[in-house]
């Protein structure tokens, strides 16, 4: 009989020709277990998802008792299901007023296609501003705004009418005008090496849609529920988007995302044409009970959150001494840590899971590694893992 590794190269499509090939049988906390019960300790929580941890009691009962009354009936607005109102119900009264209908879809790319859409469907307007070394996903109207040529030359021709500016760069702000639909920014670029807004870039944003009408779409894909130390991150800023995409970490492991706006913004969907954006799995009723546990417990355990700058805080002050360390970029506990080179980034990477860490590099910072662990990490795991982390580097 085949191995499940044999299995994997010869059957499953993979996006890399080298990957790193783990197997793993079950996860708990932070930790996951090969089937020779090797534990592997998750510090990236698989790329912001796992914020509360592998398989959190509440979530897992959550999709349980769903699990007990429906899965899949139809999910695109046609009949009233329990999680999915909740849900929404549930966000509406978390994130600020005009932010208050949910469009609920399977991830971040939909998320952002939906945005997308919604934008050139309410304003009339055809151009699209991002911004360079942003990533949004991989869906064709997702990847037309990724912020990298390099990546994209091969799939072109993609969405028209796009451009790209330098983020933090004021002087590119006048690019916006009104012939644009929306700006598309992440308050947090996180594939760039988590480099965050400076002297009040994203207030200057916002003044500019202010005055071109154009509507501007937050991706907190990656950064969300938690993960920089505020519920959303664009409440470190002080400032609204007109759409809110969210994904990764609503889920608590299970697959959603959302594009989130006004109610009568949402309404544009609805009339000539009729079904302007439809999903069939789009707020699943299993995936939506465990986003709103996830969600309350992210609410109600309000220390979760609230510890999340001083354990980012202990990880920057241990690890920005060491010698082989060049830089750390940190948002709560989403960091980069930097190192001389590219090459010797891999060789890092190689010696941290030889020491039983999981970590991932950064799509436009080859030099750095990431460090999202779950949130619910404790202080004496953060100092386990320093501990392995500066061995690891000490051997590269």
């Amino acid at each position: 009989m085949l191995t499940n590794r044999q299995l994997f190269f010869d059957h499953v499509a993979l996006p890399s020709i080298f990957p790193i090939g783990l197997e793993i049988e079950r996860a708990a906390g932070i930790y996951m277990y090969s089937p020779e019960g090797k534990k592997y300790t998750d510090l990236v929580s698989g790329v912001c998802v796992t914020n509360l941890g592998h398989r959190h009691p509440a979530i897992v009962e959550a999709v349980k008792d769903q699990v007990e009354k429906y899965m899949h009936l139809m999910v695109y607005g046609e009949f009233i299901q329990s999680p999915q109102v909740r849900l929404a119900h549930k966000l509406a009264e978390v994130l600020p007023a005009k932010l208050n209908a949910c469009y609920f879809v399977n991830s971040g790319s939909e998320a952002v296609d939906g945005a997308l859409k919604l934008a050139k469907r309410v304003t009339g307007r055809t151009g699209l501003i991002g911004f360079k070394n942003s990533y949004h996903g991989g869906t064709h109207g997702a990847f037309s705004m990724l912020g990298n040529e390099e990546l994209k030359y091969a799939y072109r021709p993609l969405l028209p009418d796009t451009r790209f500016l330098r983020f933090n760069n004021f002087d590119d702000i006048e690019h916006i005008t009104e012939k644009t639909a929306c700006v598309l920014v992440e308050p947090v670029q996180a594939e760039a090496g988590i480099i965050v807004p400076e002297n009040d870039f994203l207030k200057a944003l916002r003044t500019k849609c202010n005055e071109t009408g154009a509507l501007l779409i937050f991706d907190e894909i990656q950064v969300g529920f938690g993960r920089t130390g505020k519920l959303f991150c664009f409440e470190h800023y002080g400032i609204v988007p007109d759409i809110l995409c969210l994904a990764k970490g609503m889920g608590g492991g299970m697959p959603i995302g959302a594009f989130v706006a006004g109610k009568s913004l949402m309404l544009a969907f609805t009339n000539n044409p009729d079904f302007g954006h439809i999903t069939t799995f789009g707020g699943h009723p299993v995936s939506a009970a465990a986003a709103l546990a996830n969600l309350t417990i992210l609410t109600t355990e309000k220390e979760i959150i609230a510890e999340v700058e001083e354990k980012g805080r202990i990880y920057e002050n241990e690890l920005s001494q060491h010698p082989k360390v060049v830089r750390i970029r940190r948002k709560g506990l989403l960091m980069s840590v930097e190192l001389e080179s590219p090459a010797m980034n891999q060789k890092a990477m190689k010696a941290l899971l030889e020491y039983n860490l999981v970590t991932d590099p950064f799509f436009f910072m080859p030099q750095a590694f990431r460090i999202s662990p779950p949130l619910i990490i404790t202080r004496e795991q953060i100092f386990e893992t320093i501990v392995s982390i500066k061995a690891a580097l000490d051997r590269v």
